[in-house]
This record gives C-alpha cells, structure tokens and sequence, in this order.
C-alpha cells in the first residue's frame, strides 16, 4: 500500500465518525481497555501501524500513539483523540521515521485521562531505547510500584505499563528481550504487550492468553497486533493466534518464538467473542462473528418465546439477533436505527443534552414495531440504564410485548484484567433476580443465556468447573489470576471504591 493511500484513508475516515457503539459513553457495557500493533521491517512502519490501529479503534477512543524507529533515533507522536484526526495529517507522519513501530489505542479509567499515560510508553535505558503498549492489568501492580518507589524510581504516569519499564531497568540480560522476559516474571496479571527496541520488535502474552494478541505478515514484514481486523485492513496475512505465554521477537533475521514462561491452562476472555471484539476479526481459531450467532441461536433454544419479531439492539446485538431468528424461525428485522453519528464530544458538555437519552443514539422503527410482540436482543446488562431506555422506546413505539433476550450469562462481578467494569454493587444483576430485572427495565420477560449454553455456544459441552477454557470471572467470579492489589487493599480495611492510582489500566 502506497503513502498516499495511507493518508487518503486516514483523512477521509475523519469525516465520517465511529459507531457510538465504541463511545466511553455507552455506559450499559464494559469497556474494553486498549489494542496495540507493532511492525518491523517496512519502510512504512508508522504509517501501517496508523492503519492498523484505525482498525483497532474500537478497544480505545480516547488517545492513540505511535512510536518509530530509524535505526539511529525514536520518533513518537501521541495525543487525545482517535487515530484518525491524530495521524491523518501528512505532517505528522513524516515525522515517523523508521522501519520499525509500534502503536495503540486507549480508554482511559477510573484514574482519569492524562497526556502523560497515553502509550507507547519511552524511555532511555542503559542498553537503549525501548518503548512499551500494554493491553491488560497488571493485578500486582501496586505492591511493585511501592517496591521500586521505596529504592529511588521516579514515575511519570499513573499507569500500571509503566512498573514494566522500570523493572526491565534494573535487569541484567545482555539483551532487551532477557531483561524483559526477567521483568515479566516478576509481575502478575493480564497482557498482551507490544514493545521495540533498537533491534527489534517484541510481542507478548500473559501465560493464560486472557487478552488477544495475533501474528501476521505483510510483504517480507512481520506483524504483532491484537485482532486480525487491523491486518484484514493492510491486506496482510494472517499467520496463527499468539500462544499463551509466548514471546514473539520480529527482528532483520525473521521471527523468533520463545516461552519463558511455566505452561498454564489457557483462559481466553470469553467476553472478546461475546462484545469486545469486532465481529470481523478471529480470535483463537474462532470467527468472532460466527461465535456469535452461535450464542443467539443457543440463547433462542434455552429461551424461546412467543413473538413476531427479533430485533437487535444495535449494533453489537446483531449477530446474536441473527442466530436467534434463525433457530427460532421468527422474522429477524431492524426495528431499532443506530445513529453513527454521535460521538463523545457531542455528548459530552451538558447534562441538559445527555438527558435526551437513548434518542441520541437510537431510534425505534415504528414501522416494524407497531403492534408487534417483539424480542430485543442485546449483548449484556451492565447498570441497566441502556436498557431501560431501549425498552421504554420500543413501547412508546407501539409494541404490544417486550421481551428481552442477552447473549451472556448475567455480569455479577467486575473485571480486575484489563476491563473497565463497575464496582459489583453498580452491576445489576449483583443485587437483583433476574425476574426483579425484567421488571427494572419494563420488559415483559428477560432471560440471559446460561454459563453453559455460553460453552456450548463455543463448540465444547459445557463449562468444565475443574478446567475452564476461558476467562469468564466477570459472570462466575472464578478469578484465574490472584488479585495481588485487591486482597492487600482488604486486607487493610480500604473501601474497594477507593482505588489507588494503580487502578488506572493499561
């Protein structure tokens, strides 16, 4: 792909705004932390990896970054905003010298938005350069922080990434990925990172695979990145899924893999196949859409109903609404219109503004919904506020029933791995049954698609409660990963509301 078709596809994607659905706004979801990509060997490097993370954008639309290398300095650009208005401006990537980049997108937590935690991390160390993006959370980040403050380091953000830094500082491989193999094992947690260095780019992922990390090939370059939708957009080849605990070196020799790490059962996050993901990418041999559809068309077999239409709840309950119809022969139709056009600033400035509610983001067909029984499909409940908005419109709409479907088991408890979910007394079904919840968002029935159709939805029989083969804590509070942080803050009596500036995520 030539440069100027780089920068036409980035500039012209600035006049056309993301799917809310991806807006910090929508705040019935969880939220996805951030996507990485990394690529050495192309004279092109920041410009792809621009593209890629435009791909990406849906993990992180707050702040995005690049940082390039020459062969003799690093370049790096990093700002507030989506990749598009960031890195459409030729200016800027002229700037972005070099063969070798990395790059990711970002949605900052509860420890607030800062330009001094927007990623790739730098800095200047005792064998060179390095620079790190990090999709995940470090569960042991405070206690290492505290460690390494005692003996004199001096941090520059709040963020968790930045406890990987400092320790590979104070290894003493001969190489950067020794010393960054030693640094990782002395941290717990979620991760897939994505660093560079003078020679190299490093891919990482935490010994359970909780969060995704592909390998891929453009030309004679090799590619790290989160999903296959950022090499879908290069029309780069897609190799395998990084192995869970694999380390990926891309240097002028190739590809190296290397496993530093103690073999573990493999936890993916479920929630990659159910929300996080785009529908277009595959993710551990998977099609995350097919999956999908799949958990619609079980969902519709544990919970049938009586009804004339199945409408999605637009536009992340779509392929389960597809799967739903299908299975239960019921007219799958779009009575609920998806604005595209609204986005955080909009939103943002006023109360008064956010008060018109789902209106900005939705409209019901009144065409199709009229005088209809209709099922409402939709990916998850988090607070229930959405819902209850999107089911107070149906009905002024004019339908006659409203039932609501979900393609995920209940989210009783909150992810400590790289997702931003609420404490669990903000999580509705923590403190409601599920009846109590239908009767919360005014449906005339509700029903979420069991732990194990979930399992089955995946091709295997069930969840195995000795040997789950993903990460589903957040609907079953079975944490694969010891919460380090969390147990020393109960521990001392401290209020899980009151985070330290360790709980701002990668």
């Amino acid at each position: 792909m030539e440069s100027q078709e780089v920068m036409t596809l980035l500039s012209e994607s600035n006049e056309t705004p993301l799917s809310a659905r991806q807006s910090p706004d929508d705040e019935d979801h969880p939220k996805e932390k951030c996507g990485v990509f990394g690529i050495w060997g192309d004279g092109d490097a920041s410009r792809k990896t621009a593209l890629g993370l435009h791909a990406l954008q849906h993990r992180g639309q707050e702040a995005a970054g690049i940082v390039s290398f020459d062969g003799r300095r690093f370049h790096a650009h990093r700002d507030m905003g989506q990749v598009s208005a960031i890195f459409g401006k030729e200016e800027v990537m002229i700037g972005l010298k070099g063969k070798g980049a990395i790059g990711h997108v970002r949605y900052s937590t509860t420890g607030g938005t800062a330009q001094r935690n927007i990623q790739p991390l730098f800095a200047e160390l005792a064998i060179g350069g390095f620079c790190l993006a990090h999709n995940g959370n470090l569960t042991n980040a405070a206690s290492v922080r505290d460690r390494l403050v005692e003996k004199g380091a001096i941090f520059q953000s709040t963020a968790d990434t930045e406890v990987i830094v400092h320790l590979i500082a104070r290894q003493h491989g001969k190489t950067m990925v020794e010393r960054l193999m030693a640094a990782l094992l002395q941290v717990e947690g979620a991760y897939s990172l994505v660093c560079m260095g003078n020679d190299c780019v490093i891919g990482v992922r935490d010994p359970l695979g909780v969060r995704p990390l592909v390998l891929g090939k453009h030309g004679k370059s090799y590619i790290v990145t989160s999903e296959t939708c950022a090499l879908d957009i290069l029309g780069a080849e897609f190799i395998r899924d990084v192995e869970p605990g694999e380390a990926i070196v891309l240097n002028e020799e190739g590809l190296t893999s290397i496993k530093p790490f103690p073999a573990s059962p493999h936890r993916f996050c479920v929630f990659e196949y159910i929300y996080f993901a785009r529908p277009d990418s595959c993710l551990g041999n998977r099609s995350v859409y097919a999956a999908r559809k799949q958990i619609g068309m079980e969902l519709s077999r544990e919970s049938p109903v009586a009804a004339d239409a199945v409408i999605p709840v637009p536009d992340s309950g779509v392929p389960a609404a597809l799967g739903y119809s299908e299975e239960s022969g019921i007219s799958f139709e779009l009575g609920i219109i998806r604005n595209h056009y609204v986005g955080r600033t909009f939103i943002e400035p006023a109360q008064r503004i956010r008060d018109f509610g789902v209106k900005l983001k939705h409209n019901a067909n009144r065409a199709i919904i009229e005088g209809r029984r209709v099922i409402l499909v939709d990916d998850s409940i988090v607070r229930g506020t959405t819902s209850v908005k999107i089911v107070q419109m149906v009905r002024a709409a004019g339908a006659r029933e409203v039932h609501m479907r979900i393609a995920s088991p209940p989210t009783v408890y909150s992810c400590f791995y790289g997702i931003d979910t609420p404490e669990r007394s903000e999580l509705l079904a923590s403190r409601m049954s599920e009846a109590q919840m239908a009767q919360y968002i005014g449906a005339d029935s509700l029903a979420f698609i069991s732990i194990d159709g979930l399992y089955r939805a995946m091709g295997l029989h069930g969840r195995n409660n000795l040997h789950p083969q993903f990460c589903d804590a957040c609907l079953t509070g079975d944490y694969p990963i010891k919460l380090s942080d969390r147990n020393a803050r109960r521990n001392q009596n401290t209020p899980d509301g009151q985070l330290s500036l360790l709980s701002e995520f990668a």
